[in-house]
């Protein structure tokens, strides 16, 4: 196939903000990422979408008028970052949206919001978004997605030795490949929590001054409460059978609130520390129950926000028994592998190409995911 330039655009459940990667494409070699900016939401917009995403807090209105205001974002986002590729729009063959998502029921139903209508008027390029859907018509949860990029990139690395991709988002997920993965159920699932709940506890013991935990700094002040982290563990979440998808429908605002109520008696800097380990022990308890059953696990490979947090890295590395890597050490940018993701997404979207992994979501079938958004003719003269 003829080299191709194709975009992702990423918001997830951290609302940090709108990351773009523009990646160069070309038949079956991997992808390249050409340029990627990461763009925060201001504090107002962060504090309104979270709100849309908490049951209750939100109008119909409000969601309905932030899908288009998101569009809007999304596709100026796609501009500067063409503008700093020193790209046309003309240049790039299609824009991958995974949008905002602002509830999702696995394998029932998903909304996730910015319009692709608005993002294809203003850029005049092809837009696919919406990509759950497809998947959860096919029977499966319409998450994790993802792992169609693992396989794609770390599936052919090393084949001999056995890995955990783990993305450490605002929720953490898993996929795994190399040798022996033939005899894993499932190869890919949400794991819990990732940076949703230190981000919320940051937040609420520095009173908003921070919104995260730079480095892991504060929770390598203080002690992890072992009852707490204990009671954390029992949420039922975590032994819940595969295939299985979380969010901040389970780990958001009312989990977090019960933390911060309860625990009131611990010094900031404890809570903190334990809400990093309850990170960790989610993930490395996991892969206890639904990876080790089958195959000795080599090394782990983590992106996302949590992968600059080296008080969580070792932690993971801790309680997993076995080397931790960053995505940096293989090349790979941990922030732009998300938003890489979904320009590969779209870009298979466009060849009618399947790109759902039936062992990840539980789909019974394969999909073609996305829905695409033609520019009006207009639109191919920018």
């Amino acid at each position: 196939m003829m080299e191709r330039y194709a975009i992702g655009l990423m918001s997830g459940t951290s609302l940090d903000g709108i990351d773009a990667a523009l990646v160069r494409l070309k038949g079956d070699s991997l992808p390249e990422l050409v340029e990627f900016i990461s763009l925060p939401y201001d504090l107002e917009q962060r504090e309104a979408l979270l709100r849309l995403c908490q049951p209750g807090q939100a109008t119909v209105a409000e969601i309905c008028a932030m899908n288009f205001t998101l569009g809007e974002l999304f596709a100026a986002a796609s501009l500067e970052l063409l503008q700093k590729a020193q790209l046309k729009p003309g240049e790039v063959s299609v824009i991958g949206s995974h949008g905002q998502t602002i509830y999702h029921i696995p394998g029932e139903s998903t909304l996730q919001i910015g319009e692709p209508a608005i993002i294809a008027e203003r850029t005049g390029i092809i837009t696919v978004a919406d990509f759950r859907p497809a998947d959860i018509a096919a029977g499966g949860q319409g998450a994790p997605l993802v792992p169609y990029f693992d396989q794609l990139v770390f599936g052919e690395q090393e084949t001999t030795l056995v890995t955990a991709v783990q993305n450490i988002g605002g929720i953490g997920n898993v996929t795994v490949v190399g040798e022996g993965t033939d005899k894993l159920p499932w190869i890919a699932f949400d794991t819990g929590p990732g940076n949703m709940v230190i981000d919320a506890v940051i937040q609420a013991v520095t009173k908003g001054a921070k919104t995260y935990d730079e480095g892991g700094q504060m929770a390598a002040q203080g002690d992890v409460h072992g009852p707490l982290l204990a009671q954390l563990m029992e949420d039922p979440y975590f032994s819940q059978p595969l295939p299985k998808t979380t969010g901040r429908e389970r780990f958001g605002a009312e989990f977090t609130q019960r933390i911060l109520q309860e625990n009131s008696a611990l010094e900031p800097e404890d809570l903190v520390a334990t809400v990093t380990a309850f990170t960790a022990e989610s993930i490395a308890d996991q892969y206890r129950r639904f990876i080790s059953p089958y195959v000795n696990l080599n090394r782990v490979i983590v992106a996302g926000g949590g992968s600059f947090n080296r008080t969580l890295l070792s932690m993971i590395e801790e309680r997993v028994g076995c080397p931790v890597y960053v995505h940096e050490d293989f090349g790979i940018s941990s922030e732009a592998k998300e938003a890489m993701a979904f320009a590969m997404l779209a870009d298979a979207t466009l060849r009618r190409a399947a790109s759902n992994v039936m062992r990840a979501t539980g789909a019974k079938r394969p999909a073609v995911l996305g829905k695409i958004v033609f520019p009006g003719p207009e639109g191919d003269s920018l």
